[in-house]
């Protein structure tokens, strides 16, 4: 089995280019959002392993986020570090953060992993509050250094990100362990029987979706040029990259960047709507969820097929 099917490339190759185009006739806002959108994408997708494979509900992924985005905003703010530095000390924040809470969590059944994710969100939150002197608290983390003042550069990197974060967690679900991933999440005691180490995958894909989420927080701290609650670490936030996961298609990695996509762009064309906007958003959103379980991906393929 191919880890990277021809089918996906085909029909994501024109799409990319396409999407690799657009600079050179939209204007920089669009490009803002888009490039937002895309680091969302690698959020939704990095949540999808975790729950569409190990079939583990994460409830906090702000958290992971949150790890590297400030790992990576205070070394820049207070010690001057790489912007290079800076990303990996918070990626390798963000893997051990959860690596820290995944070992004692997934001992629990039911949805006590769920609530335990969620409670360490809101610990995370706490925490940059109380150690506001080195967090900036409420009023937020602001960088010296950005990836680029170029709205074309900014986006073409988020592009470029999503892209390769797609890829390698498509491989990874894809792979031999992906499948025991896969076969562990949909039913562990089965999976133990036939002689797989449950808990060591689901570590791993919790490790994994550690690094990415790490990563993609710590890059879009260097795109905004700073950080705080309200934009990386709010349970909301968290909300919307679950949302975006299970609408752009539960199980399909790629899924979660059509959703995330889908979200930010659908939001922005309704804004003239003023408070309503969010309401229709949120209402299609529960209308694919509850009549195309597949998600948006799901009812394009139902479509190709008729």
């Amino acid at each position: 089995m191919s880890l990277i099917p021809a089918r996906f490339i085909l029909i994501a190759l024109p799409i990319l280019v396409a999407a690799a185009l657009l600079p050179l006739g939209v204007s920089g806002y669009i490009l803002g959002l888009l490039t937002i959108a895309y680091y969302f994408a690698v959020f939704s997708m990095a949540w999808d392993l975790l729950f569409g494979f190990a079939g583990e509900v994460n409830f906090g992924p702000t958290f992971l986020i949150g790890l590297g985005a400030y790992g990576a905003g205070i070394l820049n703010n207070r010690y001057g570090l790489d912007i290079p530095l800076c990303l990996l000390a918070g990626t390798a924040l963000a893997v051990i953060g959860g690596l820290a809470l995944a070992v004692p969590a997934l001992k629990l059944s039911g949805p006590y992993f769920g609530l335990v994710t969620l409670v360490a969100v809101l610990l995370l939150q706490n925490l940059i509050v109380v150690f506001s002197d080195l967090t900036g608290g409420e009023i937020g983390l602001t960088v010296p250094d950005v990836i680029s003042i170029d709205a074309d550069t900014n986006y073409w990197i988020a592009l470029g990100f999503m892209t390769v974060s797609g890829l390698i967690l498509t491989a990874i679900s894809r792979s031999p362990a992906g499948l025991i991933l896969q076969a562990a999440g949909q039913d562990p005691v089965v999976a133990g029987a036939l002689g797989f180490n449950v808990a060591k995958h689901k570590i791993a894909a919790f490790a994994v979706s550690a690094a990415f989420s790490g990563l993609a927080g710590g890059l879009i701290v260097f795109y905004m040029g700073t950080a705080s609650v309200g934009t990386l670490i709010d349970t909301a936030v968290g909300v919307q990259i679950i949302i975006a996961a299970v609408l752009g298609g539960r199980r399909t990695i790629v899924g979660g960047a059509v959703g995330a996509v889908f979200l930010i762009a659908a939001g922005e064309l309704l804004r003239p709507l003023g408070s309503l906007s969010t309401f229709v958003v949120s209402a299609a959103a529960l209308a694919v969820i509850l009549f195309v379980p597949t998600g948006l991906l799901g009812l394009a393929s139902f479509r190709r097929a008729s």
